[in-house]
């Protein structure tokens, strides 16, 4: 469920209105239920509708609570009792649609103008400061002994804990940043992810409502962009050291105590254990899990699941050994090569 502090739903709305909104057929379930709110499958409740688009979560379709979903005709069968359905070809099109008529485009709030740009409802904690040029938007709360750097911007509910370095020119929005967090100058948290429901008549933008919560002693370097989670947040986990220049995409997990080296990109979804190293500019594509501990060599394009404590190199990525024997090999032919 998305959390109320950035986002205010415009329901309910019941199953026909649904159905109608998402161009989906009625499979299951009274048309005039009642849901008040979209939500991922493992947290959804009685009261909110989710969708099922990926094979990959059909077991979590099976154990979910969700009211109602959106589902495609071929995985219907696999909902559990009780659970109504809007059955369509196109569910994650039909979901980009609901939650937008539970979510739609926020209305501008009034600027506060004068020779301060910090909301009257913002909370700020003993030994801060805030340098010229910052703004602060309404009911932000941050901590005491934290540092605002010049024309950053500090958007609606985003909470920043004690001892927190802001750099200058960070963009914050839909975020919880927790406390001894560096952001570095020119970052941007909390922008849309790069979520579509792609179609031959447009593509369809899919709303974002969840947030990126970014654990203890984090840092962040400059210019680096981690977007806010699609329904389930965007999380960074404690002590977690990101270069400069890394994408981190929605829905994200990563976990304690990573390193992750420059022009790094992290597709949405994917889920990075503790302690795992991700060289400079190695791409890990969307919905894998790297398992704790394990080394990414620069470079590497990963594709697929990593285990715990394995090492990968290359692209596609491999193990770290049969990588150098590869690498040693291709060197080998060429000097043969060049000796003929």
């Amino acid at each position: 469920m998305p959390d109320r502090r950035f986002y205010s739903p415009a329901g309910p709305l019941t199953l026909r209105a649904l159905a109608a909104v998402s161009g989906a057929e009625i499979g299951a379930g009274d048309p005039a239920a009642v849901f008040t709110d979209v939500s991922p499958l493992d947290t959804a409740v009685s009261t909110d509708i989710s969708f099922l688009d990926n094979r990959k979560y059909r077991e979590s379709f099976a154990a979910s609570e969700a009211g109602a979903c959106l589902v495609a005709p071929g995985l219907a069968s696999l909902a559990p009792a009780g659970m109504a359905l809007l059955v369509t070809a196109e569910p994650y099109r039909g979901y980009a649609k609901v939650a937008r008529a539970y979510y739609p485009d926020r209305e501008p709030e009034p600027v506060q103008t004068g020779a301060s740009l910090i909301h009257e409802s913002v909370t700020i904690g003993d030994g801060t400061q805030v340098d010229p040029g910052a703004v602060i938007g309404p009911r932000a709360e941050i901590g005491r002994r934290c540092r605002i750097g010049a024309n950053a911007v500090i958007g609606t509910g985003v909470a920043v804990g004690d001892d927190t370095a802001i750099g200058p020119q960070a963009v914050l929005a839909y975020c919880i940043i927790g406390r001894r967090v560096i952001v570095h100058p020119g970052v941007c948290i909390g922008q849309d992810g790069f979520g579509f429901a792609l179609g031959s008549d447009g593509h369809e933008k899919i709303p974002q409502l969840g947030r990126v919560l970014v654990g203890d002693d984090v840092e962040i370097g400059a210019n680096s962009t981690i977007d806010r989670g699609s329904g389930p947040d965007t999380v960074i986990g404690a002590g977690s050291k990101i270069d400069n220049l890394v994408q981190i995409g929605h829905n994200v997990q990563v976990g304690r105590n990573c390193v992750i080296v420059a022009q790094s990109g992290i597709s949405g979804s994917s889920e990075i254990g503790d302690f795992v190293i991700i060289g400079g500019q190695a791409g890990i594509t969307g919905h894998l899990t790297i398992g704790a501990g394990a080394k990414i060599a620069g470079q590497s394009g990963v594709m697929r699941d990593v285990s715990p404590g394995a090492t990968m190199g290359g692209s596609p990525a491999q193990s770290g050994r049969d990588w150098m024997r590869g690498v040693a090999l291709l060197q080998s032919l060429v000097k043969k090569r060049k000796g003929a």
